[in-house]
């Protein structure tokens, strides 16, 4: 490893000490400072006050969607109403013909639907926006706000990181912002069509995704 390579891993680990205490807004603004305009997010529109936070700042920056083929009618009809009403600089990926052997459930149904196309899409991006929270599961329990991402070789900054659940409920109510249609009828972490289902009462909100597998992770956060 490169002195300079060494002194930039330093660098993200540092800053993403110091953001603990920090709002997304800040972290938002370091990003682009640090990396201008060679930034994209990738967004699920699960909600979208991490979307709304950012294009304050930087309206032009790509927005990323994940098109696995296999998203809820819901999904598709939020993404395009978010994308005209707000002008986003919206990119949609599709999985390559690889895909067609794996459909929604099976094996490699994410790595080549969600994991592969997001390589392609964030090549000779600097960094990548997320907004996973630690709160999500136990997996992302200690997940760096900012951190050297090996698997698509940039760096990956998590705004959200310290959010909770009720941060983003307070958000979204607090500027008028619409919710993903499906929150409504009782959804609570929403993926693809086939394989979410509406979390039992009391249960954790992710527990409806990947129903009927041993999985809590698409691949997309995983070392």
């Amino acid at each position: 490893m490169s002195t300079s390579t060494h002194d930039f891993y330093d660098e993200l680990v540092t800053t993403s000490r110091g953001f603990e205490t920090a709002t997304p807004s800040e972290i938002l603004r370091w990003t682009f400072d640090r990396f201008g305009a060679n930034v994209a997010m990738a967004c699920s529109f699960e909600d979208v006050a991490l979307l709304h936070i950012l294009l304050q700042q930087r309206p032009k920056t790509e927005i990323i969607f994940l098109d696995t083929l296999g998203h809820f009618y819901e999904t598709y009809k939020f993404v395009n109403q978010i994308e005209r009403e707000w002008k986003l600089n919206l990119t949609r990926t599709k999985p390559g013909p690889d895909a067609d052997a794996w459909p929604c459930g099976t094996e490699q149904c994410c790595a080549l639907r969600k994991v592969e196309p997001l390589k392609r899409a964030v090549q000779g991006k600097a960094a990548w926006i997320t907004a996973v929270k630690r709160s999500d599961a136990p997996t992302r329990a200690t997940m760096p706000i900012v951190s050297w991402d090996d698997k698509f070789g940039l760096v990956k900054v998590n705004p959200f990181a310290n959010w909770s659940d009720d941060d983003v409920e307070y958000y979204l109510r607090d500027q008028g912002l619409p919710e993903h249609p499906l929150w409504a009828k009782g959804y609570a972490s929403i993926g693809c069509a086939a394989m979410t289902l509406k979390p039992a009462p009391g249960a954790d909100r992710r527990s409806g995704r990947w129903a009927g597998l041993d999985k809590d992770e698409c691949g997309l956060h995983e070392a």
